[in-house]
């Protein structure tokens, strides 16, 4: 055999040995998809390679797919990995929700796992409802507190049977909105109703209040029931407002008695500075009096036969002012 023959040999087995080793990891999942009734070419597992996708990821979740009876075509399977998303919790979730006649097309549980909701999960509560308890566990307050109309605060705590809304996952609420609804309509009806014994006679008219409101819509999940699992009476709470209401119109009574007072202690000083003013005004006035008679006297006004009479009346007044104050002591004693 000539030498270029045998080099020719040596060439094309070692490529055939080359495919055969590149091909080799792909005949497994090849023969195993064949065997299941799930074919997937041998062609299309090297061309997964090559667009960074696993191949049996893809063979394993067609197979499951197709031995539940969904046929999942490939490419889709392909398409929703490149994109990021589980393929295994959305083929898990396909096959259980056509296991319980639940509708899910794949384009809803792709967008739906697409959006970071564990669509498997949503399909089990959808199946299997869950219990959310009012207020959340994770909460740092265990009841929610309302105040009836006679002023006595109640404690309750509630249990909302769920289950998922397929159709509304995607750009639906979550369970914190359903809590903080529920929450809201405890408080509104314990408020609006007339006295706390009302509500602990009938508990359950929380729970038909709260559900005719609707509280589900625009969220992810449909509220079954909502049970009321304890309710305590709390503190007094009218009696401590009107307490509060009382000690609060006490001070400000207070404060305007004291405005009241410090007002008449300033008049009261006013009155004496008046009066001071008025005494010295008489004093100076008196003090004229002598310079006066002086003048009189010089300008031969007054004789002194006046001034001994204006003295005998000074005197006799002052005599009858002694008169006067000695029986009205006698009169007193």
């Amino acid at each position: 055999m000539p030498a270029w023959q045998i080099v020719l040999l040596v060439i094309v087995g070692l490529i055939l040995l080359i495919i055969l080793a590149v091909m080799g990891r792909f005949i497994g999942l090849w023969i195993q998809s064949v065997v299941s009734g799930a074919p997937v070419g041998l062609l299309d597992l090297f061309m997964m390679r090559l667009r960074k996708v696993q191949p049996a990821a893809i063979v394993l979740n067609r197979i499951s797919a197709k031995k539940a009876g969904l046929d999942l075509p490939t490419a889709q399977l392909e398409a929703h990995y490149l994109a990021g998303g589980n393929i295994e919790r959305v083929v898990r979730a396909m096959i259980a929700a056509d296991k319980a006649k639940i509708e899910l097309p794949w384009d809803r549980a792709t967008a739906i796992d697409l959006a970071g909701r564990d669509i498997l999960e949503a399909v089990r509560t959808s199946v299997d409802p869950k219990v959310i308890d009012c207020p959340s566990q994770s909460s740092s307050r265990s009841t929610i507190d309302a105040v009836a109309g006679d002023g006595i605060q109640l404690k309750a705590r509630a249990r909302v049977t769920v289950r998922t809304n397929i159709a509304r996952l995607v750009g639906g609420a979550t369970e914190e909105t359903i809590i903080a609804r529920v929450g809201e309509g405890i408080i509104s009806t314990i408020g609006s109703a007339e006295s706390h014994k009302k509500v602990l006679e009938n508990p359950d008219r929380i729970s038909k209040t709260v559900l005719e409101k609707g509280l589900d819509s625009g969220t992810a999940f449909e509220i079954l029931s909502i049970d009321i699992a304890d309710i305590d009476v709390g503190a007094n709470i009218g009696a401590q407002l009107q307490t509060d209401q009382a000690e609060a119109d006490t001070k400000r009574y207070q404060a305007e008695a004291e405005q009241r007072r410090a007002l008449a202690i300033a008049q009261e000083a006013e009155h004496t500075a008046e009066a001071a003013k008025n005494r010295a005004l008489v004093i100076l006035a008196e003090s004229e009096v002598p310079k006066a008679m002086a003048q009189s006297f010089r300008d031969g006004h007054l004789g002194i036969m006046d001034y001994y009479r204006m003295q005998n009346v000074i005197a006799d007044t002052a005599m009858r002012n002694t008169v006067a104050d000695g029986d009205d002591r006698g009169g007193e004693s």
